[in-house]
């Protein structure tokens, strides 16, 4: 294999193509994700990107290891042999980053479930989901409001997935689940009122404004489940989400 690229984002795509000249199913998420799949980049959106996430299908924990091996990187051996059927971890010891691998679902403050929708794009996990990631932190933070942004900025919100943003998966999963709803809800909400913080042409910021309007109103609209209807009579009295741990290097 091509040695490990110090330019963060070929990185990314380096390692999804050769994964999937390999069979093994590895879609990117988090920043380096969001910045493949932007058609530009406004000057106002661009950032520096720390590690590199992957999602794999379920039950690919030994191949996904012997993957990243042979493509350079060194596993967590101890946290990888715990956690492996749901997460795994693996550093760039040459450019100090580390490589983030879920497995079958993202699980962070909130679970996204990948499994059945990896297939759907080629190199990172679908438009809504890569969306769902970014809005799932109870503490929204600058670079996760920006990339945010960003998908908006370069992605209609449609019933379908592509290069649109599918509004009824969104809608569908927060449905399902009022903690997820509570925090999707409200972060979108922080994003639209941020989207005048970044020198954008006007007409940019008035569509991304209005995508992210359309994200809130495919979820109201959104009959809810069960489920959700008995968890929102609890509402804030309980907590409704997780607080990960941070595992570094």
């Amino acid at each position: 294999m091509t040695p490990i690229l110090e330019d963060i984002v070929a990185e990314g795509g380096r390692l999804v193509d050769l994964a999937s000249s390999d069979g093994v199913g590895l879609r990117l998420l988090g920043g380096v994700a969001v910045r493949l799949r932007a058609p530009e980049l406004p000057p106002a959106f661009n950032r520096e990107y720390k590690d590199l996430d992957f999602v794999a299908p379920k039950g690919s924990a030994s191949e996904t290891d012997r993957f990243l091996r042979d493509a350079g990187y060194e596993p967590h051996t101890a946290f990888n042999a715990l956690n492996q059927k749901e997460r795994m971890l693996f550093f760039d010891t040459a450019h100090n980053r580390q490589v983030d691998v879920f497995v079958g679902a993202f699980r962070m403050c909130h679970e996204i479930p990948l499994s059945d929708r990896l297939r759907l794009q080629d190199r990172t996990v679908p438009l809504a989901e890569l969306l769902l990631t970014k809005l799932q932190i109870i503490e929204l933070n600058e670079k996760d409001v920006r990339d945010a942004l960003l998908l908006v900025h370069g992605h209609p919100v449609a019933d379908e997935d592509g290069e649109a943003i599918n509004g009824a998966r969104i809608a569908e999963l927060c449905a399902g689940d009022w903690g997820l709803w509570r925090t999707i809800t409200e972060n979108v909400a922080k994003v639209r009122d941020h989207a005048g913080n970044y020198d954008v042409p006007p007409d940019a910021r008035e569509r991304m404004t209005a995508r992210l309007q359309e994200v809130l109103d495919r979820i109201e609209s959104e009959p809810k489940s069960r489920g959700w209807k008995l968890r929102a009579k609890i509402g804030e009295r309980k907590r409704w989400y997780e607080l990960p741990e941070e595992v570094a290097q």
